[in-house]
């Protein structure tokens, strides 16, 4: 077995067991903990593939936005800050291992290998791009079920919108359509007061 193929299986392990705590573990930080560990791995798998387009992508847009909002309001949830900073130092420890184990993973992509083995082992052509070839396979080969996963994501978002759509009785809510077709009449009104007037022309006649 090649260095490579001992690095797949490895980081192919540790993406599991992160996978797996992801949706075991009971405390929300040590759950986006884990996924975060999840996405770098996955990118190391990437890389050992030779994809480095979707490493790349996968660590700044998962790892470096996505993520590190979730941690943050998962974390900031409470405002209390003595409780908030005892999550910090209780956390710690986990954030510490998964970040150690991250940079390993990374180094060992980085390095390419131990004692002289590369883990590129095919030629490549100077001209050649795998996020181009990568581009022509999503739009040619593979275009129909590349439209189905980007139907199935509006769905999803759809689903989250319509989840999280409350609507209470305490408060007021505006009808886009009534407000179009409302008209002059509907909002203004002209009142005569003659009241008024007689009191200003008995004032009038005192003067």
């Amino acid at each position: 077995m090649t260095f490579p193929e001992i690095l797949f299986y490895l980081f192919s392990g540790v993406l599991l067991m992160s996978a797996v705590c992801v949706v075991t573990v009971r405390n929300p930080v040590h759950a986006a903990l884990y996924l975060v560990l999840s996405f770098a791995t996955a990118s190391c798998i990437w890389m050992l593939l030779r994809a480095e387009f979707l490493a790349i992508a996968l660590v700044l847009v998962y790892v470096g936005a996505v993520m590190v909002l979730f941690l943050f309001v998962v974390m900031m949830l409470n405002i209390n800050l003595a409780v908030l900073r005892e999550g910090i130092a209780r956390n710690l420890p986990m954030a510490l291992m998964i970040g150690l184990i991250i940079a390993v993973e990374i180094i060992a992509v980085i390095f390419r290998g131990v004692g002289g083995t590369q883990l590129t082992q095919y030629p490549v052509d100077e001209h050649y791009s795998n996020t181009a070839e990568l581009g022509k396979l999503l739009y040619t080969q593979y275009s129909y079920p590349f439209e189905l996963a980007a139907l199935i994501l509006l769905v999803a978002i759809i689903a989250a919108i319509a989840l999280t759509l409350r609507k209470r009785k305490d408060m007021k809510y505006n009808d886009p359509a009534q407000q179009i077709r409302v008209k002059r009449s509907d909002r203004v009104r002209l009142v005569s007061m003659p009241a008024d007037s007689e009191r200003a022309a008995a004032a009038e006649k005192k003067a």
